[in-house]
């Protein structure tokens, strides 16, 4: 025994002493709890160098069958959270609930060595058999914990520093225990939080799978973290009571256990019942409605997913409901290109670039920043062609881990890896056959993904994961990025191959301060918000705010600015005092320059349309301080035709 190893069994037997002759644990002190029940319930010695128990391969064969389906989401969700803890000597590994290692994956120094102290597949890491440990005092607590080296109650285990977060069920069954441990000397507060969202993505997409014949209500306080690991979930059924809630859920609603929620009607849970959400969900596609809570009247926004299947129905009047918005799918087309144009430049010209190669295979590269419509205006393209009856499948690049969006766009074939599905998995590239296939944010793709889309592209044939044979596909391509592909290359992050096969045509999306057609766009967008598609009136000084505010976040942040002013208004008129804060902190007088432009301080008469053109680049010219430059480069247009434009509506510098 070394010297190391002595003195930690000589602490370990002297804090038990102290135990015993007090009689009192504390019971903050978790890891002291823990050697108490070592020594009195489990009778273990600290000195011990008993071999770890390890079960037969029948067993572990056994148990990863009968948890395939968890295996197969915990499996690549596991290969991203050791990418980004690669080179550190971590492996991490995942649990059955009785402590049995299912699957290890780490830094292959690091598991070598470590197989020696069980960690690997077949090793049994409860508490009874390991002491306090990682897996074994996280089955035991069933919450997250950090077990520091000299904290294990083992000796020959005080060499590691293991992080373990529980991993439960939709009605909060323990299922497994996910686990990252390494020899680190340093404590792992980080490397924990790492972990507990890799095991909160583990229980979202269980959950979603379980449960995608229900209904699913997605919600969040904040609309931006609908769909995001955040997101609360709870599953309805066709009678409309909750069948089950995720953890983030009961903790955003204010309840303690999944029994207080489960069997609850939905319109008991929030203001509205689930024929309402359904309704409001196929109105405004897929973004977040603003709901309330039922019991304290808290707002939330929401979106309701339908069942994979839709057998089966509500109740008669959602039945009419549903049906009713069914036919209207049907006799009126989703957007086209042409719905939007709302009367600025630049969107006309962007549409009218779409639609003179809609017939043709030429793919599109959208430009925009976060916010502007990129998504949008991909369906637009896509419902505006031939094909537009066809699949339209969206992959966002910059939101799936490499090994997820691997798997993701090239899917897998039956038994590629341990616990994939029996039946396989078609790829998002297959899916799209026929189709148009929308990859967003294509500037966060790795690089051997890169190469692997680009062969994808110009063969015309994809190859799932475990596949011998490659299978013919055909499809509409068209990407979307907020980054400088031009500068991805230069700096060795992008292909350049891959970006002039993308780029067939360059769509270039304004941000929405530049957008000359912000009042007809905010009309349009309050007439898709409001019931049944009523316009809402606006009271002018309420329009103002909205028109000179900066919109970082782009068409995405004014819909949610007026879905919260359309439910805070009192009466028919949204007022200046229904938006958010931080639109009316805004308020003050019309600048010099917005002043010059509307009253028309030119020497010629301007039209309309010319006298909104020249207020707009007054604005800009001013923001931007008369740098033609910087405006130019925010427009995305070249300085000379900035100049012309000023000509054509004598615009002149001040300070000239």
């Amino acid at each position: 025994m070394t010297v190391s190893t002595s003195k930690h069994v000589d602490y370990v037997h002297s804090v038990i002493r102290t135990d015993a002759l007090s009689g009192i644990v504390p019971s903050e002190n978790k890891i002291w709890q823990s050697w108490v029940r070592c020594v009195r319930d489990y009778g273990l010695d600290p000195a011990s160098r008993r071999e770890v128990v390890v079960v037969d391969n029948a067993q572990l064969l056994a148990v990863q069958e009968r948890m395939a389906e968890l295996l197969a989401t915990a499996k690549i969700e596991m290969t991203n959270l050791y990418q980004q803890l690669a080179g550190s000597g971590f492996a991490v590994l995942l649990t059955d609930p009785d402590g049995i290692v299912l699957h290890c994956v780490g830094d292959p120094d690091f598991t070598a060595s470590a197989s020696k102290t069980g960690i690997l597949p077949g090793a049994v890491w409860t508490e009874r058999l390991q002491g306090t440990n990682g897996m074994g005092t996280c089955l035991f607590e069933r919450r997250p914990l950090v077990i520091h080296r000299d904290e294990h109650f083992l000796a020959r285990n005080i060499g590691l520093t293991c992080s373990a977060v529980p991993i439960v069920d939709p009605h909060g069954e323990l299922l497994a225990i996910l686990d990252a441990s390494s020899q680190s000397h340093l404590g792992q507060q980080h490397t924990l939080v790492l972990v507990n969202m890799s095991g909160q993505t583990i229980e979202n997409r269980i959950f979603l799978h379980q449960f995608r014949n229900s209904f699913i209500v997605r919600f969040h306080s904040r609309p931006e973290f609908v769909c995001t690991l955040g997101e609360g979930e709870l599953a309805v059924g066709e009678d409309g009571k909750v069948r089950a809630a995720n953890r983030s859920a009961l903790f955003q609603l204010g309840f303690h256990s999944h029994e207080e929620i489960e069997d609850k009607s939905i319109a008991e849970v929030f203001n509205l019942t689930l024929g309402d959400l359904i309704d409001q969900s196929a109105k405004s596609w897929s973004n977040p409605l603003p709901i309330h809570e039922a019991r304290h009247g808290n707002r939330y926004f929401a979106i309701t997913q339908r069942p994979e299947n839709m057998v089966q129905v509500v109740n008669p009047g959602a039945v009419s409901r549903v049906k009713m918005r069914q036919e209207s799918a049907r006799s009126h087309p989703l957007i086209q290109l042409q719905d939007l144009d709302h009367g600025d430049g630049k969107m006309a010209e962007n549409i009218h670039r779409a639609k003179r190669i809609i017939g043709n295979d030429i793919p599109v590269l959208i430009y925009g920043e976060t916010g502007t419509g990129k998504e949008l205006f991909a369906r637009a393209v896509h419902n505006s062609s031939s094909g537009g009856h066809k699949p339209f499948v969206a992959v966002n690049c910059a939101s799936l881990p490499e090994a997820l969006i691997e798997s993701e766009l090239f899917g897998y074939k039956s038994g590629a890896f341990t616990g994939a599905s029996r039946e396989g998995r078609r790829g998002k590239i297959l899916q799209a056959n026929g189709g148009t296939l929308f990859l967003d944010e294509i500037g966060d793709m790795s690089l051997p993904l890169q190469a692997r889309l680009l062969r994808v592209l110009e063969e015309r044939e994809v190859s799932p994961l475990g596949a011998e044979t490659s299978v013919k596909v055909d499809f509409r391509l068209i990407s979307a990025t907020h980054r400088d592909l031009l500068e991805l290359i230069a700096k060795g992050e992008f292909r350049e191959d891959l970006y002039y096969r993308l780029q067939g045509i360059k769509v270039s999306l304004p941000p929405l301060r530049s957008r000359t057609d912000k009042r007809n766009l905010i009309r349009h967008i309050l007439a898709s918000e409001s019931a049944a598609g009523q316009p809402i009136d606006i009271d002018e000084e309420a329009m103002r705010l909205l028109e000179n505010y900066a919109w970082p976040g782009n068409v995405r942040q004014l819909r949610n600015a007026l879905r919260a002013a359309l439910a805070l208004r009192d009466g028919e008129r949204i007022m200046a005092r229904d938006l958010p804060e931080e639109i009316t902190a805004t308020r003050q007088p019309l600048s010099a320059a917005a002043t010059i432009a509307q009253t028309g301080d030119c020497s010629r008469s301007l039209n309309p349309l010319e006298s909104a053109e020249r207020a707009a680049l007054m604005e800009g010219l001013a923001r931007q301080r008369w740098k033609i430059t910087h405006l130019a480069r925010e427009l995305q247009v070249s300085r000379n035709t900035l100049y012309r434009k000023m000509k054509r509506l004598d615009i002149k510098d001040p300070s000239k």
